[in-house]
């Protein structure tokens, strides 16, 4: 990670920490953003959910974890996304996709409940059309950060660094 000494950082525009090429604070809710980031990342990732979350691989939680980090903050399992254009999304596009995703995991989750395992999860027969619908959301968010959206999603303990190193 790349640090540069913060100047005004709590003003928008100013980019004082980056990670790689992608600015970790050009949104000014950019903690809430990177929550939602690192949940849509894996819940739009098959491999990642088999090989870490069905084999109980720890340090990334589960996925009601995921679900919790997607909703608890935002509150997007109780308005739309675009309430957060330019505060937490870039554009009414990010909005739209994470709503979609948002939408689809919630139906899921309600159905199969917040403490089933894993597997409750990526049996179900809409969880391919989740899946898909993170996926869309979760590159898009990523492209906009300048990150790669293929690169493995990082452990909570990553993103708890992170969001308060800055």
């Amino acid at each position: 990670m790349t640090v540069q000494a913060p100047e005004n950082s709590s003003r928008r525009g100013r980019r004082s920490y980056t990670m790689g090429a992608m600015p970790l604070n050009d949104m000014p809710w950019w903690r809430w953003r990177s929550n939602v980031r690192s949940a849509l990342h894996m819940l739009s990732d098959a491999a990642f959910q088999r090989d870490v979350w069905l084999a109980g691989i720890e340090g990334y939680g589960d996925v009601t974890d995921a679900v919790y980090r997607l909703v608890e903050d935002t509150w997007l399992d109780n308005w739309s996304a675009e309430k957060y254009v330019g505060t937490i999304f870039r554009d009414a596009q990010e909005a739209a996709l994470v709503d979609a995703a948002v939408l689809r995991v919630l139906r899921i989750m309600h159905q199969v409940g917040p403490d089933a395992p894993v597997s409750a999860y990526l049996d179900h027969p809409g969880w391919p059309d989740a899946l898909r619908a993170a996926r869309d959301a979760h590159v898009c968010l990523a492209v906009g950060d300048g990150e790669d959206p293929d690169a493995p999603p990082r452990t909570l303990e990553v993103l708890r660094i992170l969001t308060r190193s800055a």
